[in-house]
């Protein structure tokens, strides 16, 4: 999403990972959580995190939703985001979403470690810090390593994710179906139609969005479509290389869907052909591509509206109509 908070500056290059404490969960358990003290994040860092000195603690700037720091210590660079308004459910559904993309071991994300509550209110995360590079690095490297991810990311519990995230700062619903069209449907247009009427009183948008919503299926006839982990909110500021020049993806909001989905933000993506070119000689173009490509930007269309107003209401609008004329809906 445009404007969702950038956790990651360039500065000091961090250690090898062996170096660091393990992942403190596995498979899709709740995020090993901190206990409260006078100041959970230094406690950790001092203790799990293997340093027995903070040598640094500077403010990272362009975040719009949370505050971020760089902690430098002798053993490593951590790089933490605080809220002081919301509890350590985001939090949570982040390191769980960057827990599960950097499982899969193919594009580089930032490696979460402890998630927790602050003494008075509000919640931290705590994650690998990453020198970025001097771009957002090669195209054609990440359209394979994405759709590497997508490759490798799979769920035998269908589309959805353990928990629900946010999209920006819009919750975002990830209760699991093993049904596309209805997850898609009704869990990314039907809730962002649901908020424009219950925000605008935008009646026009939700009976047509809703009429739409009905009328998928034929979008979707002869597609083979599996379970793919997906970043969720993949645009151009989420997107970074590190200083070999190897992307590295940031900020999800993950959950498992039909890949195609994943190119949704790319109206603010910046992907060139050669990315495309990369990604689909790894995971094939399906039938009728070009058909669904729309219905994918309508959904953070939507979400743009709900968030920032009315100047993205036509782009959605827009969509809308076209394809309830191509469906004769």
């Amino acid at each position: 999403m445009v404007g969702h908070v950038g956790v990651i500056s360039s500065g000091s290059c961090f250690p090898a990972l062996g170096r660091l404490p393990r992942l403190a969960f596995t498979e899709r358990k709740p995020f090993a959580m901190a206990a409260i003290g006078d100041d959970p994040i230094r406690e950790w860092i001092l203790s799990e995190g293997k340093a027995t000195r903070i040598t640094r603690i500077s403010p990272v700037g362009g975040g719009c939703i949370n505050s971020a720091s760089r902690y430098d210590t002798d053993a490593a660079s951590f790089f933490v985001k605080t809220n002081r308004r919301i509890g350590p459910s985001m939090f949570e559904a982040e390191a769980l979403g960057l827990g599960a993309m950097y499982e899969t071991g193919t594009i580089r994300v930032p490696r979460p470690f402890k998630v927790g509550p602050l003494p008075t209110s509000g919640s931290f995360i705590i994650m690998e810090f990453i020198e970025f590079g001097a771009s957002r690095g090669n195209q054609p490297v990440l359209g394979k390593k994405l759709a590497e991810m997508h490759k490798a990311g799979k769920s035998a519990k269908g589309f959805g994710f353990d928990v629900d995230n946010t999209i920006g700062s819009t919750p975002q619903k990830n209760t699991w179906s093993s049904d596309w069209v209805q997850f898609y449907g009704e869990h990314r247009l039907g809730y962002q139609l649901k908020l424009a009427l219950e925000q605008y009183g935008d009646r026009s948008i939700y009976d047509k969005g809703q009429r739409l919503v009905k009328s998928l299926g034929p979008l979707f006839e002869g597609v083979v479509i599996e379970p793919c982990l997906l970043h969720g909110d993949l645009w151009s500021g989420n997107i970074s290389s590190d200083k070999n020049g190897e992307p590295v993806i940031l900020d999800p909001a993950c959950y498992y869907g039909h890949n195609e989905a994943e190119f949704g933000m790319s109206w603010c993506a910046g992907f060139a052909g050669a990315f495309y070119d990369a990604y689909f000689e790894v995971m094939p173009k399906q039938p009728g591509y070009e058909k669904r490509r729309e219905i994918y930007l309508l959904y953070h269309y939507l979400n743009h509206y709900n968030l920032f107003g009315s100047g993205y209401r036509s782009s959605a609008m827009s969509i809308i109509d076209d394809y309830l004329r191509m469906l004769n809906a």
